[in-house]
């Protein structure tokens, strides 16, 4: 089986926040692919490469719900610019190390989405355009996690 047809496969029974998981692993596995044609002085692939996590960067922030999520959703959407923009500047200088750092930083919001993944409840949370099918059929409840943090969350680069 190829490496592409597992990861459909894996991918068929996952829940929404499984699937925001394998999202941003999709994003790391471009960032570091963009590190390989930086490399390999291969401009072509590392633009295609960057276009391809800049499409996840995008397609991750056009979902976000800051009237139901708040401050949390707020302080993704300000991660996601400033991933955009980190990633499109390790691109523009051919930077390996600066493709170390946005590797690293969306590593660790990755590493937050797969602890959030083990809750059978997260899933409730999503925005209905990101739950399964199967998800979509449970009903949706507004659980603490939304609400307004008590101290602001800034990202910055």
């Amino acid at each position: 089986m190829s490496d592409a047809n597992y990861r459909q496969q894996s991918l068929a029974g996952a829940t929404g926040v499984q699937l925001i998981v394998a999202l941003y692993d999709g994003a790391i596995r471009f960032l570091y692919r963009a590190i390989q044609s930086v490399e390999e002085d291969d401009v072509h692939g590392r633009r295609i490469a960057v276009k391809k996590v800049i499409d996840i960067l995008m397609y991750l922030q056009a979902r976000l719900r800051p009237d139901v999520g708040g401050s949390p959703a707020i302080a993704l959407a300000e991660f996601y610019a400033t991933m955009f923009t980190m990633t499109l500047e390790a691109s523009h200088f051919a930077s390996k190390e600066q493709f170390q750092e946005v590797i690293g930083c969306v590593r660790n919001v990755r590493d937050a989405w797969a602890i959030v993944a083990k809750d059978p409840e997260a899933g409730k949370l999503l925005p209905r355009e990101l739950r399964t099918r199967e998800e979509r059929a449970l009903p949706a409840r507004m659980p603490s996690i939304v609400e307004e943090p008590r101290a602001p969350v800034r990202w910055s680069a």
